[in-house]
């Protein structure tokens, strides 16, 4: 499944504004969720090598502005329950660390 080229920027946007409410860096982030800098950095321009990884790094932000005292930015596409959708794996969501 693919997102319109209007959803793919407002996802960009969502997440670089949920990655600067949190005032996290993104050598956290990496060490965090068991990747590389250059992996996040590719993540937030949505090149991910797997779906679910755009997902881990939606949950571990909003959980950090959270954590911050602030409200999340919403995402208009990746809404809804990531467990129902058919071509995500959910186990490795949950699981909140990206290989």
């Amino acid at each position: 499944m693919s997102l319109t080229a209007q959803q793919q920027d407002d996802t960009r946007r969502e997440l670089r504004e949920n990655f600067e409410k949190a005032g996290v860096s993104v050598s956290q982030v990496a060490e965090d969720l068991g990747t590389s800098e250059t992996y996040i950095e590719q993540l937030l321009r949505l090149e991910p090598r797997r779906y679910e990884d755009t997902w881990i790094l939606k949950n571990y932000l909003c959980e950090k502005v959270r954590e911050a005292g602030d409200i999340p930015t919403p995402f208009t596409a990746l809404g809804g329950d990531y467990h129902v959708i058919w071509f995500l794996d959910p186990t490795y969501i949950d699981g909140g660390r990206i290989f």
